[in-house]
Protein backbone atom coordinates (compact mmCIF):
# COMPACT_ATOMS: atom_id res chain seq x y z
CA UNK A 1 0.00 0.00 0.00
CA UNK A 2 1.46 3.71 -1.18
CA UNK A 3 1.61 6.17 1.62
CA UNK A 4 -0.03 9.63 0.61
CA UNK A 5 1.81 11.37 3.58
CA UNK A 6 4.12 14.40 2.32
CA UNK A 7 7.41 13.95 4.29
CA UNK A 8 8.50 16.04 6.71
CA UNK A 9 12.42 16.10 8.03
CA UNK A 10 13.26 16.38 11.73
CA UNK A 11 16.15 17.46 13.35
CA UNK A 12 17.28 13.71 13.77
CA UNK A 13 17.09 12.96 10.34
CA UNK A 14 19.66 15.95 9.25
CA UNK A 15 23.13 14.81 8.55
CA UNK A 16 25.17 18.24 8.10
CA UNK A 17 28.07 18.06 5.84
CA UNK A 18 30.83 20.26 4.66
CA UNK A 19 31.20 21.79 1.08
CA UNK A 20 34.00 23.88 -0.38
CA UNK A 21 33.67 25.94 -3.38
CA UNK A 22 36.71 27.86 -5.16
CA UNK A 23 35.69 31.77 -6.24
CA UNK A 24 38.61 32.21 -8.43
CA UNK A 25 37.00 33.17 -11.87
CA UNK A 26 33.66 32.82 -11.50
CA UNK A 27 30.53 35.19 -11.54
CA UNK A 28 29.30 36.32 -8.46
CA UNK A 29 25.61 35.95 -8.60
CA UNK A 30 26.12 32.30 -10.23
CA UNK A 31 28.15 31.03 -7.14
CA UNK A 32 26.30 32.97 -4.73
CA UNK A 33 22.98 30.79 -6.32
CA UNK A 34 24.33 27.49 -5.93
CA UNK A 35 25.52 28.28 -2.55
CA UNK A 36 22.44 29.54 -1.37
CA UNK A 37 20.98 26.24 -2.69
CA UNK A 38 23.68 24.15 -0.90
CA UNK A 39 22.73 26.33 2.38
CA UNK A 40 19.19 25.76 2.60
CA UNK A 41 19.48 22.08 1.49
CA UNK A 42 17.18 22.37 -1.68
CA UNK A 43 19.70 19.66 -2.84
CA UNK A 44 18.75 16.93 -0.70
CA UNK A 45 15.54 15.63 -1.20
CA UNK A 46 14.36 15.96 2.64
CA UNK A 47 14.26 19.34 1.71
CA UNK A 48 11.73 21.04 4.12
CA UNK A 49 11.02 24.84 3.85
CA UNK A 50 10.68 25.17 7.46
CA UNK A 51 13.51 23.32 9.15
CA UNK A 52 17.32 23.85 8.86
CA UNK A 53 18.17 21.12 6.58
CA UNK A 54 21.49 22.39 4.70
CA UNK A 55 25.21 21.34 4.85
CA UNK A 56 27.96 23.97 5.70
CA UNK A 57 29.93 25.70 2.35
CA UNK A 58 33.26 27.04 2.76
CA UNK A 59 33.96 29.71 0.40
CA UNK A 60 37.97 30.51 -1.18
CA UNK A 61 39.60 33.28 -2.68
CA UNK A 62 36.68 35.50 -2.52
CA UNK A 63 38.56 38.26 -3.91
CA UNK A 64 38.89 36.55 -6.98
CA UNK A 65 35.89 36.62 -8.06
CA UNK A 66 33.98 38.53 -11.23
CA UNK A 67 31.13 40.11 -12.46
CA UNK A 68 29.69 40.17 -16.53
CA UNK A 69 29.56 43.20 -17.96
CA UNK A 70 29.70 46.54 -16.18
CA UNK A 71 28.46 45.00 -13.14
CA UNK A 72 32.05 45.79 -11.37
CA UNK A 73 31.04 49.50 -11.49
CA UNK A 74 27.52 49.73 -11.81
CA UNK A 75 26.33 47.42 -9.05
CA UNK A 76 26.40 49.67 -5.90
CA UNK A 77 25.85 48.96 -1.82
CA UNK A 78 24.26 51.48 -0.38
CA UNK A 79 24.54 51.54 3.71
CA UNK A 80 22.94 54.84 5.67
CA UNK A 81 23.94 55.88 9.33
CA UNK A 82 20.64 57.12 10.06
CA UNK A 83 21.25 60.83 10.41
CA UNK A 84 19.31 62.83 7.86
CA UNK A 85 21.38 64.54 5.15
CA UNK A 86 24.50 63.11 4.41
CA UNK A 87 24.17 59.62 5.79
CA UNK A 88 23.56 57.38 3.08
CA UNK A 89 26.98 56.08 1.84
CA UNK A 90 27.84 54.42 -1.64
CA UNK A 91 30.06 51.76 -2.70
CA UNK A 92 30.75 50.16 -5.98
CA UNK A 93 31.00 46.49 -6.00
CA UNK A 94 34.81 47.04 -7.39
CA UNK A 95 35.55 48.91 -4.36
CA UNK A 96 33.57 46.27 -2.12
CA UNK A 97 35.88 43.47 -3.72
CA UNK A 98 38.99 45.90 -2.85
CA UNK A 99 38.22 46.30 0.61
CA UNK A 100 36.14 43.34 1.95
CA UNK A 101 35.41 40.46 -0.74
CA UNK A 102 33.98 38.39 2.01
CA UNK A 103 31.10 40.76 2.49
CA UNK A 104 30.18 41.24 -1.08
CA UNK A 105 29.52 36.85 -1.31
CA UNK A 106 27.77 37.49 2.11
CA UNK A 107 25.40 39.65 1.34
CA UNK A 108 24.79 37.91 -1.88
CA UNK A 109 23.60 34.56 -0.39
CA UNK A 110 21.81 36.43 2.21
CA UNK A 111 19.41 38.19 -0.41
CA UNK A 112 18.93 34.40 -1.64
CA UNK A 113 17.71 32.53 1.37
CA UNK A 114 14.75 33.43 3.82
CA UNK A 115 14.88 35.95 6.34
CA UNK A 116 14.07 35.66 9.42
CA UNK A 117 15.30 32.89 12.33
CA UNK A 118 15.89 30.74 10.14
CA UNK A 119 17.43 32.30 7.91
CA UNK A 120 19.87 34.27 10.24
CA UNK A 121 20.61 30.31 11.44
CA UNK A 122 21.26 29.39 7.84
CA UNK A 123 23.59 32.18 7.14
CA UNK A 124 25.91 31.12 9.76
CA UNK A 125 26.83 27.87 7.75
CA UNK A 126 28.50 30.03 5.08
CA UNK A 127 32.69 30.52 5.81
CA UNK A 128 33.83 33.02 3.31
CA UNK A 129 37.56 33.49 3.07
CA UNK A 130 39.75 36.36 0.86
CA UNK A 131 43.08 33.80 0.49
CA UNK A 132 43.00 30.10 -0.39
CA UNK A 133 43.74 28.92 3.38
CA UNK A 134 40.23 27.78 5.68
CA UNK A 135 40.90 26.33 9.48
CA UNK A 136 37.92 23.94 8.30
CA UNK A 137 40.49 21.29 6.99
CA UNK A 138 39.55 19.29 10.30
CA UNK A 139 36.08 18.60 8.76
CA UNK A 140 37.26 17.27 5.28
CA UNK A 141 34.95 19.33 2.92
CA UNK A 142 34.14 17.86 -0.47
CA UNK A 143 34.69 20.03 -3.58
CA UNK A 144 31.11 21.38 -4.62
CA UNK A 145 31.02 21.56 -8.70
Amino acid sequence: MVSNKTYSAKATDITKAWWIVDADGQTLGRLATRVAKVIMGKHKPIYTPNVDTGDFVVVTNAGKITGTGNRLTEKKYYRHSMYGGAGIKEESLRDLLARNPEKAIRLAVWGMIPKGPLGRRMITKLKVYSGTEHPHKAQVPKELK
